[in-house]
C-alpha cells in the first residue's frame, strides 16, 4: 500500500506540476458532488481542516476553484470547480487513465476482473462494514 501510495503522488505531480495527489482528490470530490463545503471536504476525507483550508487557498489562488454563497443559507459558502479547475481536472483524469491502462495492458481478463473485483470491495470498506465481516454478514 505505501509503494501504491506513493506512485500515486509522484505521478499526480508528473501529470500537472502544480497539482498534488490532494489536490487532484479534492477537485475531484467537488466535481462529483457539484461543490461542497471546506468542512465537508476535511470530514469527508478525515483531514484536519487546517490542511485542507490550505489547499483550498492554493486551489483558489490557481483559480481552480471558486467560493459561491449557498442560496439556501447566505451564511455558508461552497466550493464549486471553475472552467480551469474543470479542464485541469479532466486533463489529469485521462492522463491518469492512460497510465493505468499502460501498466496493465499485459494482464489476462480474470486478473483484471479479480483485481477490479478487490478495489471495489477495498473501497467500499467502513467501521461498520468491518464489525459485519467479523461477524460474518
Amino acid at each position: 500500500m505505501t509503494a501504491f501510495a506513493r506512485r500515486a503522488r509522484a505521478s499526480a505531480g508528473r501529470m500537472h506540476p502544480e497539482l498534488s495527489l490532494v489536490s487532484y482528490t479534492l477537485l475531484g470530490h467537488l466535481e462529483e458532488s457539484g461543490g461542497c463545503r471546506a468542512t465537508d471536504l476535511a470530514a469527508h476525507y478525515a483531514l484536519d481542516k487546517s490542511t485542507v483550508s490550505r489547499q483550498v487557498a492554493a486551489l483558489e489562488r490557481a483559480r481552480l476553484i471558486e467560493r459561491r454563497v449557498d442560496p439556501d443559507d447566505h451564511r455558508v459558502q461552497v466550493l464549486h470547480l471553475t472552467a480551469a479547475g474543470r479542464r485541469i481536472l479532466a486533463q489529469v483524469t485521462e492522463s491518469r487513465r492512460t497510465a493505468f491502462r499502460e501498466r496493465l495492458a499485459g494482464w489476462p481478463r480474470e486478473d483484471l476482473e479479480r483485481f477490479a473485483a478487490y478495489l471495489v470491495r477495498y473501497n467500499a470498506w467502513s467501521p461498520e462494514s468491518a464489525g459485519d465481516e467479523a461477524e460474518g454478514r
